[in-house]
């Protein structure tokens, strides 16, 4: 998920047919979605969230080898075949994805990881190195407020140049000597 900022769903969703580690650079395919239906249980969409959500996204090379790695130990050959199955080939559900994570990072010693945060920091990375407007594209966003407003984790700290704009102000080095120790 760190690796496409896919959706925990998108990611469940991933099938043989939707990956290809062969190309330069490789790609996945993001094209539907894990949902939960009443009296069915839990099944494969055959789309994303939105329309816009259907996306194929270029994989860094962290995420392209685990995903060659997945493909590798798979044992169905099928195109259809879902990356991550349970051991009789269906979806497995976000809630117990959910719950493994809680509980692996729990073993680790590390709070605050949930699914939607690997969404969030690759929104983040993305935005800090190349821009909002990528951004929002690899998250399947319409709209780039929508990536700032909730995925994107706001710099608190402040340009390190207005501490010396202040000093040039009124520091002593300044055009303006400062006339009591309160104006500094």
């Amino acid at each position: 998920m760190l690796g496409t900022s896919a959706r925990i769903g998108e990611a469940l969703a991933l099938r043989r047919c939707d990956v290809d580690v062969t190309s330069d650079p490789p790609t996945l395919r993001i094209a539907g979605t894990v949902v939960y239906r009443r009296g069915e249980g839990t099944v494969r969409q055959d789309h994303p969230k939105t329309a816009r959500s259907r996306r194929t996204v270029a994989l860094p090379s962290f995420t392209a080898e685990a995903v060659r790695q997945r493909l590798t130990v798979m044992t169905a050959r099928d195109p259809e075949a879902l990356l991550f199955a349970s051991r009789n080939g269906t979806p497995l559900t976000t809630h117990n994805v959910r719950r493994q994570l809680r509980h692996v990072m729990q073993l680790a010693g590390i709070e605050g990881v949930t699914p939607h945060a690997f969404r969030r920091t690759a929104a983040t990375a993305v935005h800090e190195r190349v821009g909002t407007q990528l951004a929002a594209e690899l998250l399947g966003h319409t709209d780039e407020r929508i990536t700032v407003q909730h995925y994107i984790r706001r710099d608190e700290r402040v340009n390190a140049v207005t501490a010396k704009a202040l000093d040039d102000a009124f520091g002593t080095g300044g055009d303006s000597e400062p006339r009591t120790a309160q104006e500094r």
